[in-house]
């Protein structure tokens, strides 16, 4: 098919490269002229494990295109994706202004039928503003499709190559059988194709992500009792994780979720939630639980140090919400470093893929290191906030060397406490004695 991905984020990118890679010709459109030209080029905006190889290789092969014009973006496309940001307004609701914008274009730029599919994550009901938008220009028939994406951030290829199952909300027999064509490659395993109505597509993205929040926050309660009570998070973990009914994924007690979805789609379907007066308290307190872990260990890094960490240096490891991404959005890194700076100390940081984002917002405010031992040389402590698999087997004894002080905060939990004490480490982590 001939396929335009309006929006070359971290959805549009994997979408369109995704698509390219099972044969289909893939123009991506951007306003970013910039951007546009380093995408020609075969420069990668972000970063995502394994993408590089497919986004080369159908540039390569002229599968994979990129251009700033909307109208010469769409031409002779069949379908046409909404890949564009829905970023949080001051209220919480996901601001839809970009998407909106767009689709007041493409009603005057289509001249045949176009499937226009909502890739974007948006609130219930947004597939009828698109259709109106479109509408007030449009001279041809047309169908709004939603099409949730559910991609994690550092597996995203695997994830859209192979996923669990694809959501889509129809209303047309003409739109369900264009749309199975095209997802056709993706589900030979049998993995399924459900079709529904668009509000509930559009509800089902939000759904499973306040769900997973949920799940992650509900464990990081669990482990702030377990601190209090004297047992481990770890067995319990795996005490829970064996009963099918929970499963064993999203369990890990930690300093908190962050990201470009969790936070966003959680406050948005609350949002929503009060807009049609429902008080979703079950989200509400696993937006007000996450954002008090994300700074959680502070006060024990304070505690620590006597209340006063002025001039203390702290090193921190691991600045992107999660491994194998540079995505630093609402990332507790950030959180913990501004506290930290509040408090007086002087920061250090290293992360494999994120600094440079980092860079942007901090600048000098923190030193950075090439490497996660650079930043160790007469720190007084080490605070871990993001398990990178580099971290997972450090050097002890050339951290021994470094370090002023054997003293480690482990958001976490990447070591057991039992051998950091035989190794003589003051060694405090989340919901473990």
């Amino acid at each position: 098919m001939n396929i335009a991905v309006v929006g070359t984020g971290y959805v549009g990118l994997v979408t369109g490269t995704c698509f390219a890679e099972t044969g289909n010709d893939v123009t991506c459109i951007d306003i970013d002229a910039q951007k546009v030209e380093n995408m020609k080029a075969g420069k990668m905006p972000i970063y995502e494990p394994g993408l590089d190889v497919l986004f080369e290789r159908n540039i390569r092969q002229s599968r994979l295109k990129f251009t700033t014009s909307l109208s010469d973006g769409i031409k002779d496309a069949q379908v046409i994706f909404l890949a564009l940001p829905t970023p949080p307004g001051e209220d919480g609701s996901a601001d839809l202004k970009y998407i909106l914008g767009v689709a007041d274009e493409l009603g005057t730029l289509l001249d045949d039928y176009t499937v226009i599919i909502d890739k974007s994550t948006v609130p219930v009901g947004t597939g009828e503003k698109v259709h109106a938008a479109i509408a007030k220009n449009a001279k041809v028939d047309y169908d709004i499709v939603s099409n949730p994406e559910f991609l994690r951030e550092g597996v995203a290829v695997d994830d859209f190559m192979k996923p669990d199952r694809v959501v889509l909300g129809v209303e047309s027999d003409r739109a369900k059988d264009i749309m199975t064509e095209l997802y056709k490659p993706f589900v030979r395993q049998g993995h399924p194709i459900l079709f529904m109505d668009i509000r509930s597509a559009e509800l089902t993205k939000y759904a499973a992500n306040a769900f997973l929040a949920t799940k992650i926050t509900f464990m990081n309660e669990i482990a702030n009792l377990c601190e209090k009570v004297g047992a481990d998070v770890d067995m319990i973990r795996k005490g829970i994780g064996t009963d099918n009914r929970i499963g064993q994924r999203f369990l890990f007690a930690g300093i908190g979720y962050g990201g470009s979805c969790f936070p966003k789609d959680v406050l948005a379907l609350s949002k929503t939630s009060k807009e049609n007066d429902y008080d979703f308290q079950i989200l509400n307190s696993v937006m007000d639980v996450n954002q008090k872990q994300k700074t959680k260990l502070l006060p024990d890094i304070k505690e620590y140090f006597g209340n006063d960490l002025k001039g203390k240096k702290i090193a921190i490891w691991g600045l992107a919400f999660k491994p194998n991404t540079d995505d630093i959005r609402e990332a507790p890194a950030l959180y913990m470093i501004n506290g930290l700076l509040e408090a007086g100390a002087s920061v250090s940081v290293y992360d494999p893929e994120a600094m440079d984002n980092v860079k942007v917002i901090l600048g000098d405010k923190v030193s950075y290191g090439d490497t996660n031992y650079d930043i160790l040389e007469d720190a007084d402590a080490l605070l871990i906030v993001t398990e990178w698999t580099v971290f997972r087997s450090p050097n002890f004894k050339k951290m021994d060397s470094l370090l002023k002080n054997k003293v480690i905060f482990d958001g976490r939990n990447l070591f057991e406490p039992s051998k950091m004490k035989e190794r003589g480490y003051f060694y405090r982590c989340i919901g473990r004695s």
